[in-house]
């Protein structure tokens, strides 16, 4: 690897992650490939986390802290997106070939970037990428996948192609941004993709959707995000049903319905990019009618025309 580009910048926001954060610090560090520099934003936390990454810094110089001033509560959606940008802007981004938004709630494997990373220098329309999320079942002490799909880099884990980044215009600010951006990559062109094997997955410590509050608010927020980015009616109640066959089994795909629901009987405000809707809702269509799987592969095909890499 190298004659390769390997040169990539991560941004961590995080808020009271003392319980966790430890395991990603050591997890990072004992990469095959260590970024060339690493930016935590402390946002505002109450419990041990300062001390933690304190410590860490003064260790290891690729660690940069960056202290946000308590608002007095986790914000998910915006709020994570406002953190990371604080970190983004405080550093040259031109500097760094690929970019990274990591949750300092994951264990990943020791090889992980190294393996992003070649694959995207040999594929150089593979825009954003990741593995795959795993947690551990409580009961039998087994690692499940949190089922994602194939069709977009995971919100926990966002590796970037950095002009990728910046063509897309980076993250809405909003719930769903891990969302949009990966539809706003095959709209210019982009492959987004990720991949579940053994050397990719990732363990999440904390379940997808459960960071503010609980799992069922976490659940109704993704539907509220769903409704948010233009997602159609039916597309979402096929996606709850889905969901009603993960754990927790029925409740969390209600929760999902009931959040996408409950939003359009309020009128909330939607996003306001009604071309990339539009583009989201056609091949939400397709999905439904070919697959995910074989309507991914026929729009990436079809989009190879608006690269611009």
């Amino acid at each position: 690897m190298t004659n390769n580009i390997s040169n990539y910048l991560i941004v961590s926001p995080c808020r009271n992650e003392a319980d966790f954060m430890k395991k990603t610090l050591d997890s990072v560090i004992a990469q095959s490939i260590q970024p060339k520099l690493w930016v935590i934003v402390d946002d505002g936390s109450t419990d041990e986390t300062p001390a933690i990454l304190a410590d860490y810094a003064s260790r290891y110089p690729f660690i940069k802290i960056v202290t946000r001033t308590n608002r007095g509560h986790r914000s998910v959606g915006p709020g994570v997106i406002e953190a990371f940008y604080e970190g983004y802007d405080s550093v040259d981004s031109n500097q760094f070939d690929f970019i990274c938004k990591l949750d300092l709630d994951l264990i990943m494997p020791p090889r992980y970037f190294e393996i992003l990373i070649q694959r995207m220098n040999e594929n150089p329309r593979i825009g954003t990428c990741s593995g795959k999320p795993y947690y551990v079942d409580k009961n039998s002490g087994n690692l499940i996948s949190e089922g994602c799909g194939d069709e977009n880099s995971i919100g926990a884990s966002k590796f970037y192609r950095r002009q990728c980044f910046e063509q897309i215009g980076g993250f809405v600010r909003q719930v769903m941004w891990d969302g949009i951006d990966g539809h706003r990559c095959r709209q210019l062109g982009w492959i987004a993709i990720s991949w579940d094997e053994p050397d990719l997955r990732f363990t999440h410590l904390r379940p997808m959707g459960s960071s503010q509050q609980n799992i069922f608010v976490g659940r109704m927020r993704h539907g509220f995000g769903q409704y948010f980015m233009g997602t159609g009616m039916i597309y979402m109640l096929a996606s709850a049903l889905y969901r009603m066959t993960r754990p927790p089994y029925v409740i969390g795909g209600l929760a999902m319905f009931w959040g996408y629901l409950n939003s359009l009987l309020k009128g909330v405000p939607k996003f306001e990019d009604e071309e990339l809707a539009k583009f989201i809702r056609k091949y939400q269509w397709a999905c439904l009618l070919r697959g995910k799987e074989r309507a991914t592969a026929e729009l990436n095909e079809q989009q190879a025309a608006a690269w611009k890499g």
